[in-house]
């Protein structure tokens, strides 16, 4: 398989680099995550926000509750303190911590939208690997394929 950073050829800061940062944790084999984190990490001029891919062999020490296939299902940000946040809820809260996001925090902040953009989130979660056929990086390993086995159910509307 290959390395996680053959697939993120940008170095981001990892947790051992800047230990009072907020930790995402991120699938660094999906390219269309990996244009993700950069984007934050481009976003982030204070040093708040680490990186680190679900594939790290060191994940262990940020995702101590957290199986594969929970870390497969959507991002997450861990914070110094242990206090995580999945997917929607987690970029919600990226949205307080960079400044460049503030925009959205009124939207994703909404009372009772959480669940709504959560379907949004788990929809695009789902199809990522597919959107990264045709990349400039290509998907030759079968790094591409769909990790979900069985495949997860369409969530519902809420």
């Amino acid at each position: 398989m290959n390395s996680v950073h053959s697939v993120n050829p940008i170095q981001l800061p990892a947790p051992q680099d800047w230990p009072l940062a907020d930790v995402v944790i991120y699938d660094g084999l999906c390219q269309f995550c990996t244009r993700q984190v950069k984007n934050l990490h481009r976003w982030d001029g204070k040093h708040r926000i680490a990186f680190i891919s679900l594939h790290d062999p060191q994940i262990s020490k940020w995702a101590t509750d957290l199986s594969h296939d929970q870390l497969m299902q959507q991002m997450y940000v861990v914070r110094p303190n242990g206090q995580q946040w999945g997917g929607a809820a987690a970029f919600r809260y990226l949205t307080r911590r960079l400044p460049k996001l503030w925009l959205l925090a009124p939207l994703l902040h909404i009372p009772g939208s959480l669940p709504l953009w959560q379907w949004g989130y788990d929809l695009i979660a789902r199809q990522r690997y597919r959107w990264n056929r045709g990349t400039d990086q290509g998907c030759e390993s079968g790094q591409c394929e769909i990790h979900f086995n069985p495949k997860p159910k369409s969530p519902k509307l809420p």
